[in-house]
């Protein structure tokens, strides 16, 4: 195995020593490898059904000439692009590889669909010519409602640009055997369906067709990628965690026991090579170890890193590739200030199939830290069950359920629990309800936009992130919803409601309709429509669980709205 690990825990050493000690004693690594649920609870439900993860790198490089041969078919038939609809971790590990690996020539410039907001959906129509563009249809249930909108949408879009005898040639489908998306796609006739092994959740899944055919698709080596995950999990399994060699372990023992002492906020620092990944590890984390009044936040893309802008409540890991040479002392300087830190050395690109196994077994390893466990996702239905219920009162009146603001200031309307005379005092009183962590349990904020995402709204978002954290050295973590939703929205719900969160909605000067079934005309409801229904659900479920949350609508455009706010803070 390549790859290069190193820690630098000060006070937490001891008690990561006693934790590898314990978890060699209890017979971990075996027990996980023969599926044994009670590493984490006695009740084996979403649990010995989760597993088949830990095998993806063997079992898939028996389906690579599969995989292979359909992306040479797909080229050979004139598709120069390719558009993946999905969720979660359905997109997240796909749009990883598209970062980071850019397209090799000759192959399919892919791009990813994974959020209602109209202005998404039509970008992403006026992105590439139908003609010549794969849709990837990506769903472990196949009735994500997201990514069966799209799929209806594109699917009618298609139908227009080459026939509907020919419509369904242009769609592959992802998903688990039995699902309703497996039905569907035979009845629509698309390309291929690859079905995947049902003992993998979505958030564990990149190794695996969900992660691995969009990969191949942009001309990636999924075998060397493979090869490397294999490397790791081998690793994983021979090594004794005592040994302090069991790298996956290690991390694990690493990130539950900082949890464990309050420095539950796992501040990730990439190489600008591989920054994309620090996604997929959010989602990684925040949705298995979210729950029962438990977390670990992880916080990633942070500008200001300075040892002066962070509170003590922080496990620093370092993903550095060998080969960058960018001068950045941030990794050392946090590290010499005494905070615990992790530093993971990559030999090149290829060795981030290691880093998929790798966090995967550290985040399960955690769980038990925390007894937990790290498959099920209770909280992610809280918002989607508000949502169908905002979506039927939708259908029942025409309208959405109406707020009252509780302050119209500077374009914006604010929705709280309390009154304000102007921006800056509602902003104020908000933050002023974070808890400064005396007791081991320090606050976060977490940024919740609903709003159509570009370069300016993303700077403007990290400048309103920056803000907020250094005046308050408080962690921020920016999120776009409903993409947020499958990540972090299980942590928002389920952990100790420590977090604050700021939702941030605005106009939307277009909007799409839904099709009531691919190959219909027939619509009740756009993705306006259905992206209002889902911030006004994910609201109403914060605030079921006795989150406190504020709303800023921000009327006209959207980057001023930021901005406003940035200069309230």
């Amino acid at each position: 195995m390549s790859n290069q690990f190193e820690l630098q825990l000060g006070s937490l050493k001891s008690k990561y020593d006693a934790s590898l000690q314990e978890l060699s004693q209890q017979d971990v690594v075996n027990r996980i490898w023969r599926h044994d649920h009670t590493v984490w609870k006695d009740d084996p439900a979403e649990i010995t059904n989760r597993l088949g993860w830990l095998h993806s790198p063997e079992e898939m490089t028996a389906a690579i000439p599969e995989i292979t041969k359909f992306v040479d078919d797909a080229r050979k038939a004139g598709f120069t692009s390719a558009l993946l609809l999905g969720m979660g971790g359905s997109s997240l590990a796909p749009e990883v590889f598209r970062y980071t690996f850019g397209i090799k020539e000759g192959y399919l410039d892919l791009a990813v669909l994974d959020s209602t907001d109209p202005g998404a959906v039509l970008a992403a129509e006026r992105r590439s010519d139908p003609a010549k563009t794969l849709y990837i249809v990506s769903t472990k249930s196949g009735g994500t409602v997201e990514t069966m909108s799209f799929m209806k949408y594109f699917y009618n879009k298609v139908s227009e640009a080459v026939g509907a005898d020919a419509a369904g040639g242009h769609f592959v489908a992802i998903t688990d055997p039995g699902s309703g998306l497996e039905a569907l796609a035979a009845n629509l006739k698309f390309r291929k369906i690859f079905l995947n092994n049902p003992d993998i959740g979505g958030r564990y899944s990149a190794l695996s067709f969900f992660g691995l055919l969009p990969a191949a698709l942009i001309g990636m080596d999924i075998g060397q990628l493979l090869k490397r995950a294999a490397a790791m999990a081998e690793n994983f399994k021979s090594e004794d965690p005592a040994s302090g060699q069991n790298s996956a372990v290690s991390l694990g023992a690493v990130m539950g026991e900082a949890a464990l002492a309050g420095k539950d906020k796992v501040t990730l620092i990439a190489s600008p090579g591989i920054a994309s990944f620090g996604a997929w590890v959010e989602q990684l984390i925040a949705e298995s170890t979210g729950k029962e009044g438990k977390g670990i936040l992880p916080v990633d893309g942070e500008t200001a890193l300075a040892p002066d802008d962070l509170a003590d409540d922080r496990l620093i890991v370092h993903l550095k590739l060998k080969n960058d040479d960018t001068p950045d002392t941030t990794f050392e300087k946090l590290a010499d200030a005494g905070m615990p830190a992790v530093q993971l050395i990559l030999e090149d690109l290829y060795d981030l199939g290691g880093e998929f196994f790798r966090w995967e077994v550290a985040t399960i390893i955690a769980s038990k830290a925390l007894q937990i466990n790290p498959f099920d996702q209770p909280d992610v239905e809280s918002a989607k069950i508000q949502g169908r219920k905002m979506m039927a009162a939708y259908q029942e009146s025409g309208e959405l359920p109406a707020l009252r603001p509780s302050l119209e200031a500077d374009d914006i309307s604010v929705f709280s629990d309390f009154a304000a005379d102007d921006l800056e005092t509602a902003l104020q009183a908000f933050l002023a309800r974070a808890n400064s962590g005396d007791d081991g349990s320090r606050s976060y904020v977490a940024l919740q936009a609903y709003v159509f995402t570009t370069p300016e709204v993303d700077a403007a978002m990290q400048a309103l992130r920056t803000k907020i954290q250094t005046s308050r050295k408080l962690a921020v973590t920016p999120g776009y919803g409903p993409r947020f939703l499958h990540s972090t929205g299980q942590l928002h719900k389920g952990d100790a409601g420590h977090g604050l969160f700021i939702q941030i909605t605005a106009d939307m000067p277009e909007d799409a309709a839904i099709p009531e079934e691919a190959g219909s005309d027939a619509s009740s409801i756009t993705f306006g429509v259905l992206k209002s229904a889902q911030a006004l659900g994910d609201r109403q479920a914060l605030l079921d669980v006795h989150r406190n949350v504020i709303r800023f609508h921000l009327k006209n455009n959207i980057v001023n709205g930021l901005k406003r706010l940035t200069d309230r803070i």
